[in-house]
């Protein structure tokens, strides 16, 4: 059974085995605003792909290259938990364990016309608020501003809206943070720095955010690579797709990572 506990201020709450010499679990919590050709400031796309009240057929979520399909299909993760409408906008949540790191992926769908939702709650997220709990047998997870990892898959809302500055707490440390939308670096760059967040991966030009980059940047970042190592990953694995060009591929992504 999964239960997601109320929101609460702190650190992430993470599991620790009894046996200290095992890693501690690391969450990746993933925010998807679902692709809505009729809400968002996109190029429209074909019906079943850009209804955002749709995540079974959705581009970034249900389709083929989506987040769910996508990554249940991944040799590199089991999906082990999926619910239906948990509210505040998310039509659906999945929880997937990774196969050889102690790592869960926490990714959520959010209603398309609530893309303003998603992307604020990755903001508050990256600056290390509103953490909460996730009940997973006898793991619990850090979501939110308690996830290790905080990523933001979907249209560039920035480019549509504006939002209030996110601070974070003084006593909250700086998360990573991944961002697949179009021209993420010069909208979202200056909402990072001001949370002290560590961009893992940004973009620098119009990109499909679709799951196989997600997949080759998360899977970096739990090897613990060099910013380098990472960024090279995303462009290997988006040209794959997308037979771009490798070199085109490798100016599309951006990290400031040490």
């Amino acid at each position: 059974m999964v239960l997601l506990l109320p929101l609460e201020s702190g650190e992430p709450a993470v599991s620790r085995d009894s046996a200290s010499t095992r890693p501690r679990v690391r969450t990746v919590h993933v925010f998807v605003a679902l692709c809505d050709n009729e809400h968002q400031g996109i190029v429209p796309v074909p019906k079943d792909l850009g209804n955002g009240n749709d995540p079974a057929h959705n581009l970034y979520w249900g389709a083929r290259y989506g987040v769910k399909t996508f990554l249940n299909k991944n040799e590199s993760w089991t999906l082990v938990k999926t619910e239906k409408n948990p509210g505040n906008g998310i039509l659906e949540r999945i929880v997937l364990q990774h196969k050889t790191t102690p790592a869960y992926l926490v990714a959520e769908a959010y209603r398309g016309d609530q893309i303003k939702k998603a992307v604020a709650g990755f903001l508050g997220a990256v600056a290390g608020n509103n953490a909460a709990t996730l009940k997973l047998g006898q793991v619990t997870l850090g979501l939110r501003g308690g996830a290790d990892l905080v990523v933001y898959v979907g249209h560039n809302g920035l480019m549509d809206f504006n939002l209030e500055p996110f601070t974070s707490r003084k006593d909250a440390k700086p998360r990573d943070a991944i961002v697949l939308a179009c021209k993420s670096r010069p909208y979202f760059l200056p909402y990072l720095s001001q949370c002290r967040s560590k961009p893992v991966l940004l973009t620098t030009g119009f990109m499909a955010p679709e799951a196989y980059t997600l997949e080759a940047a998360v899977g970096g970042w739990l090897a613990h690579e060099a910013a380098d190592q990472i960024q090279e990953r995303a462009a290997r694995a988006y040209d794959k797709y997308q037979k771009c060009g490798l070199r085109a591929a490798r100016r599309l992504f951006y990290s400031e990572q040490p």
